[in-house]
């Protein structure tokens, strides 16, 4: 009897994410749970302007629960595969529904940023991945420092080809914001002509508020313009 109970839901989930709509709304859920952890990121980077102690103050602030720390990290690891595997899933479906002579009609009616949505997808996580090993981990690091957050993007971003990949990355996140936010509001269904305005209105300022706060770190270490 217990296991007939138990298998109750575990049916639904599979059944509801082996849908259409069900991996759109996994889709749409994750990528808020992305964009509210990558505006927060972005504000408390933003702190390198700040001076090294008040960026270190942050690094630390960031480690000093480890139990909230490990949460924070399964929380984003799970939301970062969800959302990159329904993704594909619904690249693929699309792409055996669609007959080939509707192609060029598609691609006139979608904008740039849904045109790279899946290029930059894979910068993306080609990103994310460089990214932990690099100034997480340290492990890519040429001088890394578990303490010392500042001297490390210091360091990082004085390496010029480290400066060019991350710049690449922070313009793929952009368009992703871009097209990423418009679209989860008709997702999880708040797609009334009267928001439509904001919804594209927040899309742009999301996108580039992000992109260009992480880019000017970028730059202005890269130009000498801290530290």
């Amino acid at each position: 009897m217990r296991g007939e109970v138990a298998a109750v839901p575990r049916g639904w989930v599979v059944a509801f994410y082996g849908s259409t709509i069900g991996k759109k709304i996994v889709m749409a859920a994750t990528g808020v749970i992305l964009v509210g952890f990558v505006t927060g990121h972005a504000l408390g980077n933003l702190l390198v302007f700040s001076g090294p102690a008040a960026l270190n103050r942050y690094g630390e602030l960031l480690k000093s629960s480890v139990v909230i720390l490990w949460i924070v990290r399964v929380t984003l690891l799970a939301a970062v595969v969800l959302h990159a595997h329904s993704a594909l899933s619904l690249t693929r479906l699309a792409q055996q529904a669609r007959p080939s002579r509707y192609a060029k009609h598609a691609t006139q009616a979608s904008t740039f940023s849904s045109r790279t949505l899946r290029v930059g997808g894979v910068v993306l996580l080609a990103f994310i991945i460089f990214h932990l090993l690099h100034l997480t981990t340290g492990t890519v690091h040429p001088a890394f420092s578990p303490t010392d957050v500042y001297g490390n993007v210091l360091v990082a971003f004085s390496i010029p080809a480290v400066t060019v990949f991350y710049l690449v990355a922070m313009l793929a996140l952009g368009l992703h914001l871009h097209h990423g936010i418009w679209s989860a509001f008709q997702t999880l269904g708040l797609n009334h002509p009267h928001l439509e305005r904001f919804r594209r209105a927040l899309a742009t300022v999301m996108a580039v508020g992000v992109s260009l706060g992480f880019s000017l770190i970028v730059l202005a270490i890269a130009f000498q313009l801290v530290g």
